[in-house]
């Protein structure tokens, strides 16, 4: 159970992508819903992810503060 809202919390990031502060949001909601194990995974994909948008690279403080 807990694999498939890590894929859709990654899939909803994925698609808010575009809007930064929309994206923060919904990475503080899934902060809320993750497991700590998840919130490792979410935090290493995101690293992975933010590269190519450096637009977002001011929500990883939101993640490195959980």
């Amino acid at each position: 159970m807990s694999k498939i809202m890590f894929d859709y919390t990654k899939t909803v990031l994925e698609r808010v992508s575009f809007d930064a502060v929309l994206f923060c949001k919904e990475l503080e909601k899934a902060i809320k819903a993750l497991l700590p194990y998840e919130m490792e995974l979410l935090r290493e994909w995101l690293v992975q992810f933010i590269v190519e948008k450096p637009e977002l690279k001011q929500c990883l403080l939101i993640v490195k503060e959980a």
